[in-house]
């Protein structure tokens, strides 16, 4: 089981701990415009899947806005921001900061995605700081489980690890 701190206090995950050779469980989440989305929808590409508690915290807010920002550097990759914030306020919030290369998804409904990658902080019910990368065959090729959730991911070791999916593929 992983083991984080949120504000330095630790915190149990629920879920399944995801490693680097595991397959990329299916899982259903929902989208800006309240459709359901699942992993399957982003079948034969990369996915950068960059998991946050919320988009309006200051940790959170940079983190999206530097996967927006240096998506250019990843071809052929498809980066996803996974909350539990309400799709309304992904997308008021997207508006708002410019997020045009980044899919804001939701995972308020049933914690489907939390609960398949490990990342349900049950009591807060947020979802913990991690970076996930899935290459085209849904095989996990990167897992960050960032230690204190309210510090940043190591973002050069996920974009290596993006660009050497898209390079395999």
């Amino acid at each position: 089981m992983v083991q984080v701190t949120f504000n330095k206090e630790p915190v149990n995950l629920a879920g399944e701990e995801k490693k680097v050779g595991d397959n990329a469980p299916n899982f259903t989440v929902v989208a800006n415009d309240l459709s359901e989305k699942s992993l399957s929808d982003f079948d034969a590409k990369v996915k950068l899947i960059s998991v946050v508690p919320s988009l309006n915290t200051g940790v959170c807010s940079k983190q999206t806005r530097r996967f927006n920002q240096d998506a250019s550097q990843l071809k052929d990759v498809d980066i996803l921001t996974i909350s539990m914030d309400l799709p309304f306020a992904q997308s008021g919030w997207c508006a708002a900061n410019g997020i045009e290369e980044v899919t804001t998804l939701s995972d308020h409904r049933t914690a489907d995605f939390g609960m398949k990658y490990g990342v349900l902080m049950e009591h807060l019910r947020l979802l913990a700081r991690a970076v996930f990368v899935v290459d085209a065959s849904n095989t996990i090729t990167y897992v960050e489980y960032v230690d204190e959730v309210t510090t940043h991911p190591n973002y050069e070791a996920a974009y290596k690890a993006a660009k050497e999916a898209v390079e395999k593929k």
